[in-house]
């Protein structure tokens, strides 16, 4: 089963849970074991398992990239001023995968699933979710 999950972001770099929609896409397929992909869409985006205890950790996750890969430097900011967007991307990757145990989640009690932005705010950010079950 695959679902789109489309979501705005109203900041340039945040991390947004989007565990609960992941959540609900499991449920509909009624797949009890198997896989669960999150594939973000787009250069600029990226998809991060987390603490999700409070915001403190997302926002370190935020300024810890922003103080390795800083903004205006790159070769890239001359054709649309986003080259750091690219490179924290790439850092994070574009997508996760994990188990499907008993129809949950196979993430531990402090973990959740991030939406990466590196480029907003966006109007329409895409996130492909893919269930597969274990045969």
């Amino acid at each position: 089963m695959r679902e789109i999950i489309t979501i705005s972001t109203s900041q340039r770099e945040i991390l947004v849970d989007i565990t609960a929609r992941v959540k609900d896409i499991v449920k509909a397929s009624g797949i009890h074991d198997g896989l669960v992909n999150v594939y973000a869409q787009g250069a600029t985006g990226g998809i991060m398992i987390q603490e999700n205890w409070d915001e403190s950790v997302q926002t370190d996750v935020v300024n810890l990239l922003r103080k390795m890969i800083p903004r205006g430097v790159w070769l890239h900011d001359a054709q649309d001023g986003n080259g750091d967007s690219h490179l924290k991307s790439g850092l994070v990757g574009p997508s996760e995968t994990i188990p499907l145990v008993d129809g949950k989640l196979g993430l531990s009690t402090w973990q959740n699933i991030f939406f990466c932005e590196f480029d907003g705010p966006r109007r329409e950010r895409h996130i492909v979710c893919t269930v597969m079950e274990d045969r």
